[in-house]
């Protein structure tokens, strides 16, 4: 019960730390808030704001209050009434509009997580079978590339090769298996590597072990070693990493829904940043830690199944 309240505590300054640093740095960023909600929602980009028009804005939403009472008013209301704000632009609450995004977020993350852990999984467990060989070779240089480029590239490389010459999948949209490969193919490369190049690195220290050679003396198939005997136990950073390659792929949703037109949490981020929609800016982002969290509080709850000798007091 106490690391229960101890991760809680942690839980809660982060979310406050997180929602602290958008604030205050959304209200650094050049340009006033008000004239910009009037550009998105009234007037248009290219149109002039009147002094007038400035100041009833800044009066309906009490942007002219300092930044300390605008950021406190915030979090009493988050806390006491779970009202995370409007949003300046569509009008709408923001968590009515983050319930409307938050599945095809979790669902771009999640194809792209499965992806991830299947596929190198799979493929660090051959290369470590196949240490040193040529095939294990092309793999490790493979996940070099895969680490080192970047998701927005990979996701245009994808659309040149697989939309507009094959001809294979549509550019952008939601709602098939068809509009998902490319976002989940591209956003979850360089997980693909990273899980693969810590499989791999694991399983070759857990093969070396005395009670791996004693399962192969038994004469026992390599299939069965590896799932019953190796796997298990090589798993405990193959864990940690995805763990945290999960947090990357929340925060790469950002570029990647953006470019392929995904409605989720990250296109809307990108939308409402340039807008200067505080409330759905601070509402994305409380979304996005929260779920980055909850993915590592999970993580840590698997190290006791798959170690029993961790304990959490």
């Amino acid at each position: 019960m106490k690391y229960f309240l101890k991760r809680a505590g942690f839980m809660a300054l982060t979310l406050f730390a997180a929602c602290a640093l958008t604030f205050f740095l959304m209200n650094v960023i050049p340009g006033g808030t008000a004239e910009l909600i009037i550009k998105h929602t009234f007037v248009g980009l290219e149109e002039s704001v009147t002094e007038e028009q400035i100041q009833q804005i800044s009066s309906r939403y009490d942007l002219d209050d300092p930044l300390y009472l605008q950021f406190f008013r915030w979090i009493k209301e988050a806390v006491l009434r779970g009202d995370i704000g409007t949003s300046y632009v569509f009008k709408k609450p923001v968590l009515y509009l983050l319930a409307l995004r938050l599945p095809a977020t979790i669902e771009l993350a999640g194809a792209s997580m499965a992806l991830s852990v299947l596929v190198g999984l799979n493929l660090g467990i051959y290369s470590a079978l196949r240490e040193n060989r040529i095939s294990d070779h092309v793999l490790r240089i493979a996940t070099l590339f895969g680490v080192s480029m970047p998701g927005f590239w990979v996701a245009l490389i994808l659309i040149l090769v697989f939309s507009l010459k094959l001809k294979l999948v549509p550019v952008s949209g939601y709602g098939s298996l068809e509009n998902l490969l490319l976002p989940a193919a591209a956003l979850s490369l360089h997980s693909v590597a990273a899980v693969m190049r810590v499989t791999r690195t694991s399983m070759l220290e857990t093969l070396g072990q005395e009670y791996i050679r004693f399962a192969k003396a038994k004469g026992l198939p390599v299939w069965r070693v590896i799932s019953l005997h190796a796997l298990k136990n090589a798993m405990l950073p193959v864990i940690t990493v995805i763990g945290f390659q999960m947090g990357s792929l929340l925060g790469g949703t950002v570029v990647i829904e953006k470019i392929f037109a995904w409605p989720g949490i990250g296109s809307l981020l990108v939308d409402s940043i340039s807008a200067r929609d505080l409330p759905m800016v601070q509402g994305c982002v409380l979304a996005i830690v929260t779920m980055f969290l909850l993915v590592h509080f999970f993580v840590d709850m698997l190290y006791t199944h798959l170690d029993p000798r961790i304990r959490y007091g």
